[in-house]
């Protein structure tokens, strides 16, 4: 199972993959029958998750059921317990929508459609698509913002920061997800390597522009957000961290400051992360 799937994610383009995986790994999941984890995003049970990883296979990582992985379940996590995004629907801009949220997104998001806008390069699943380094969007469209696990791959991360949080409003939050390698100080690029088994080999993917460090945050204050860092694995149980398979990424938090926090405040926009005590 795991050479097959590791053969699919080095071999098969990114769109086919979407297309195939809606049911083929539901068909493969029916050999994870069991009650010893569960995908808190789907609610479904197995008695552990598929392997995933383009280099090293992780096993007991992706839900058979909705796709989901350690990153997805944790971020959900965090999503559903501590903010109001599930309950108050702001407009969210959700760029490169990964399919176990979006659709649970979507259903939520049901009475308010016109609130939840998904975006793309060129996923078949997106309702736009453009590139993160320039978005066609006008200044402060998105309340919330999610787009992870993009910026490895766009050539000027930075200018895409910059885009990121000018279509974020002031005041507005996002969650904006990279893998992070927090045992460097300092992000690694080197575009001279061209071989893609090469790059496969240093960036962990052939189509990865750098490898994150302890820096990561810092490039998101300098496009002008707020990031708070947060290690909120460790704020789950043991035996959470075992039933949800959760991986020990950090979450990036971001706000785009507001120029006027009273007027913000005074005219009801305002829409906070976290849920009130």
């Amino acid at each position: 199972m795991r050479r097959i799937i590791k053969w699919a994610l080095n071999h098969l383009p990114r769109t086919l993959l979407q297309r195939l995986a809606g049911w083929m790994v539901p068909v493969m999941g029916l050999f994870y029958r069991g009650r010893k984890v569960e995908c808190p995003v789907c609610g479904t049970h197995y008695r552990k998750f598929l392997p995933y990883g383009y280099v090293t296979s992780r096993p007991n990582a992706l839900c058979p059921r909705c796709l989901s992985l350690e990153r997805h379940r944790l971020l959900w996590l965090w999503l559903v317990r501590e903010t109001r995004l599930l309950d108050d629907c702001p407009r969210l801009l959700h760029i490169a929508p990964e399919v176990c949220l979006m659709r649970h997104l979507g259903r939520l998001y049901a009475g308010h459609p016109e609130r939840y806008v998904t975006a793309d390069l060129e996923s078949p699943l997106a309702k736009f698509h453009f590139d993160v380094q320039q978005i066609p969007l006008e200044e402060g469209y998105a309340d919330v913002l999610l787009c992870n696990h993009i910026l490895e791959h766009v050539a000027d991360d930075r200018r895409a920061m910059r885009e990121l949080c000018r279509v974020l409003r002031p005041g507005g939050w996002g969650v904006i997800l990279s893998p992070v390698d927090r045992s460097r100080a300092e992000t690694f690029e080197d575009d001279t390597i061209t071989d893609p088994d090469e790059r496969t080999r240093i960036f962990g993917q052939y189509d990865h522009r750098r490898i994150y460090g302890r820096d990561y945050a810092d490039r998101l204050r300098e496009a002008g957000f707020e990031v708070m860092e947060l290690d909120y694995a460790s704020n789950c149980t043991p035996a959470e961290r075992r039933r949800y398979a959760l991986c020990d990424d950090w979450l990036y938090i971001v706000r785009r400051p507001c120029p006027d926090p009273e007027r913000e405040a005074a005219d009801g926009r305002r829409t906070a992360p976290a849920r009130e005590a």
